[in-house]
């Protein structure tokens, strides 16, 4: 097992390494080869030559490309000290730059936004689990049945449905037709009850699409690892159906689902676009979206790094769980 988990950790790292040059590229290199200058995106389009310049020389941007490789993964690891015209800026680790329109530090306004986003990920994913995965077993165990049939039309609904749909329908019913929801965020640290209020709508949206998902895939699944011989074999010995569901076919269920999981709620992390404009909620989503419309490249590059990070840490520990449900894995 220690062997296992070593050699997925450095493949990991290895892999954030990867991800780190190739967010660089595409963020630096990709622009400068199509002829856009960021230090004039930075500055504006209005701006002079010599403040361009300064910017520029600031940014290191007329440095070598090995050097700005250097400065770019020091930044994000140890820090980074800006000078050019006579400025000095040190922007602490992990260091993202600054944005171009709010000349803020990057990485102070994203963590201001990421609970938003790690609650409603965290929050739509237990919801999605628990009702998607018993959806698809109880439908796979009534094959053919009207549970069946119902469960996955339902199914087929929440997947076609768009969030945007969903969100503003439940919206009209619940929260201004019924007004039973008030739909209004308002931070945890301010009031529990308020905050629940303002996510219940946006967890359920964004768990109706995903369990829709986990309930044809656990469906299939569960139905292909009850023909196998090993359940057979299982009802054969006696056992109750209970155990044979919960202690052999699910253990194999899982595989999937966990793989799943770790894509969905590691690209959920780095910010939920369409749930978030919907819900009018501040999260990762939000910003990107903001900075899109304005252009704010730090801004992107950032939520790009925190979302890579994330689907690498989700699938990181999900490789683990797969040794704990399969010990063959360990071996791999």
């Amino acid at each position: 097992m220690l062997a296992y988990l070593i050699r997925r950790l450095f493949a990991a790292a290895v892999m954030l390494v990867v991800i780190v040059m190739v967010v660089f590229g595409i963020f630096f290199l990709v622009p400068k080869w199509a002829g856009v200058d960021i230090a004039s995106s930075f500055v504006g389009k209005q701006a002079d030559p010599a403040a361009v310049d300064a910017v520029r020389q600031k940014l290191g941007l007329s440095d070598p490309i090995y050097s700005q490789v250097w400065e770019f993964f020091k930044g994000i690891f140890a820090g980074r000290t800006y000078s050019g015209g006579g400025d000095v800026t040190h922007c602490a680790a992990p260091c993202f730059g600054y944005s171009f329109r709010s000349e803020q530090a990057v990485w102070p306004v994203l963590t201001d936004r990421f609970p938003v986003t790690l609650g409603l990920a965290l929050g739509a994913a237990i919801l999605w689990l628990v009702f998607g995965v018993a959806a698809g077993v109880l439908s796979a165990l009534k094959r053919g049945t009207i549970w069946d049939r119902g469960a996955m039309v339902i199914a087929l609904a929440g997947v076609s449905l768009p969030i945007y749909f969903t969100g503003l329908l439940s919206l009209a019913i619940f929260a201004f037709g019924l007004k039973w929801i008030d739909a209004q965020y308002v931070p945890l640290s301010q009031s529990v009850g308020g905050w629940f209020g303002g996510m219940i709508l946006p967890w359920i949206t964004l768990a109706f699409l995903y369990a829709a998902m986990y309930a044809r895939i656990t469906r299939a699944t569960m139905l292909e690892i009850l023909g196998e011989d090993y359940i057979r074999t299982a009802r054969a010995k006696g056992l109750t159906e209970p155990v044979v569901i919960g202690k052999h076919a699910m253990r194999s269920t899982m595989t999937p689902i966990l793989t799943m999981l770790g894509m969905d709620l590691g690209a959920l992390i780095g910010g939920a676009i369409l749930t978030e404009s919907t819900f009018n909620l501040p999260g990762l989503g939000r910003a990107v979206l903001d900075a899109i419309r304005n252009q704010d490249l730090p801004i992107i590059l950032g939520v790009t790094l925190i979302t890579s990070l994330a689907v690498l840490l989700a699938n990181l520990v999900v490789d683990i769980l797969y040794a704990v449900i399969d010990p063959r894995v360990r071996l791999s």
